[in-house]
C-alpha cells in the first residue's frame, strides 16, 4: 500500500524542513503553498517533494485541493509544523498494511511557548490524519476544518508530535488570523453577536481551558494558553459585532 503525504504551506521555512524530514519514506509528498515570500517553495523542492503553488480560499478548501493531487492508496495529511515520529512511522506502516479501518486517529502532543501541554485540552488532542484515498474529504470551513470520513475510524497510539507555538509573537499573529476566519465562518452561518455576547464567551473559554480542563496543572504556560484561548475567541466574537455594524 502506497502512501501520499500532503502539506499546505504559506511562509513555513522555519518549521517545513523537520516536517518533511519525518515523513521522508512516504511514496509521495505533495506540497501546496498559498504564495510564500520566504524560502518554503526551495526547502520543501529540496526535500523531493511535488510543490504546487495556488491562491488561499481557506484551510478545509486548501486541504481538500492537495487531497485532489495525491495518487497513493492512503493519505496522510500534516500540518507544516507536525512532525512523525519514527514509533509512529512503524504504526502508519503497520496499519496502512493490515487495512483494518479506513481511517486513523492519531494523539496530538503539542507545544505551547516551549513547552508540551497536557491538560487545557492539549492532550491527547486525536486528530483524524490518515485515511484511504476516496474515503476521506475536508470540510470547507474557513479555519478549524474536520476530516469527514465514509467507513470506519480506528486508533493509533503513537504520538504526532505538533510545535504549535514557539513565542508570543506566533501566538499573537495566529490569534489574529483565526478569529478574523472565525468571524467570517459566523458571517456565513448568519450567527450575530455583541458586546456582551463576545465578554462572556471569551470569560467561558478561559474557565473551560484554565479550570475545568486542569490547564492550571501545566503552570505558567497553562495560564498563558487559557488567556489566549479566551482572547480569541473574545475577538472572534467582536469582529463578527463590528462586521455587523459595518
Amino acid at each position: 500500500m502506497s502512501i501520499s503525504v500532503i502539506v499546505i504551506t504559506k511562509n513555513e521555512a522555519h518549521s517545513i524542513g523537520k516536517c518533511l524530514e519525518s515523513v521522508s519514506w512516504a511514496d509521495e509528498i505533495i506540497v501546496l503553498d498559498s504564495g510564500s515570500t520566504d524560502d518554503t517553495v526551495g526547502i520543501c523542492e529540496s526535500y523531493g517533494a511535488k510543490v504546487s503553488i495556488t491562491d488561499w480560499p481557506g484551510f478545509g478548501m486548501q486541504k481538500n485541493r492537495a487531497l485532489d493531487l495525491s495518487a497513493c492508496d492512503w493519505v496522510l495529511s500534516l500540518d507544516a509544523d507536525e512532525i512523525v515520529t519514527s514509533e509512529l512511522k512503524e504504526e502508519i506502516l503497520s496499519a496502512v498494511s493490515r487495512g483494518e479501518a479506513d481511517a486513523y486517529s492519531l494523539p496530538r502532543s503539542s507545544s505551547y511557548c516551549g513547552r508540551f501541554m497536557r491538560h487545557g485540552g492539549w492532550w491527547p488532542d486525536r486528530v483524524t490524519r490518515l485515511f484511504r484515498r476516496g474515503k476521506a474529504r475536508f470540510s470547507e470551513d474557513l479555519v478549524h476544518e474536520k476530516l469527514i470520513v465514509e467507513g470506519n475510524i480506528s486508533a493509533l497510539s503513537s504520538p504526532l508530535i505538533h510545535v504549535a507555538f514557539s513565542d508570543l509573537e506566533e501566538v499573537l499573529e495566529k490569534i489574529d488570523r483565526y478569529s478574523t476566519a472565525g468571524a467570517q465562518m459566523m458571517a456565513q452561518k448568519n450567527k450575530s453577536s455583541s458586546l456582551t455576547k463576545a465578554v462572556l464567551h471569551g470569560l467561558w473559554t478561559f474557565f473551560r481551558t484554565y479550570f475545568l480542563k486542569a490547564g492550571f496543572l501545566d503552570g505558567r504556560e497553562g495560564f498563558m494558553l487559557a488567556v489566549s484561548n479566551a482572547e480569541g475567541t473574545y475577538y472572534r466574537y467582536l469582529k463578527r459585532m463590528l462586521m455587523e455594524k459595518r
